[in-house]
């Protein structure tokens, strides 16, 4: 049987990405969908417009960078930025084949979580599906208010669940659990 790996790739149900250097040189059809953009949308541009902030892409490529280089593999969950601005979790899992140069040549793998069962011992794997959103619009910036209109639910309620996240994180202010979720 003759297997064809660049349509295998091009086709299958996870987002991949071949990176070198944070720039994307290959995605597939998933990835693009995932992050609401085509393939030429992506290919040649750095990862940096897939994350909430300047910063984020910065600390997040220190880190991952170090593990990488150490272990060759890294797995988190995070908030990204798809081209639409809108943010969304996903689990992140990655390789080197370029350990001493740990983003020089990368595999990258990309689920979302909404869409996948949480697993592990994260503590953003233990959100319900409605905690990250909430987290999301609260990641955005966005008031009580807003996010409950964007998710159409009441302003009460959008309350409730911004408490239980500041419970599950033991933070006692709003600021200080967008730092946490963006931390990685």
């Amino acid at each position: 049987m003759d297997v064809d790996f660049r349509q295998a790739f091009e086709n299958a149900p996870v987002g991949l990405v071949v990176g070198r250097n944070r720039i994307i040189l290959a995605c597939n059809h998933e990835f693009a969908r995932i992050f609401r953009g085509s393939i030429g949308d992506l290919v040649g541009r750095t990862f940096e417009r897939l994350y909430p902030t300047q910063s984020d892409y910065e600390e997040t490529g220190k880190r991952v960078g170090a593990r990488l280089s150490d272990e060759h593999s890294y797995t988190d969950d995070r908030v990204m930025r798809r081209l639409d601005g809108s943010l969304f979790w996903v689990r992140v899992s990655g390789f080197t084949y370029t350990p001493d140069d740990a983003h020089g040549h990368a595999l990258w793998v990309f689920s979302e979580l909404a869409k996948a069962e949480a697993a592990g011992p994260s503590l953003r794997t233990s959100l319900t599906p409605r905690e990250r959103d909430v987290a999301a619009l609260l990641i955005e910036g966005r008031t009580g208010k807003e996010a409950a209109k964007a998710l159409g639910i009441s302003p009460r309620t959008v309350d409730i669940y911004r408490a239980r996240l500041l419970r599950k994180y033991n933070v006692n202010s709003t600021k200080r659990l967008v730092e946490l979720l963006l931390s990685g």
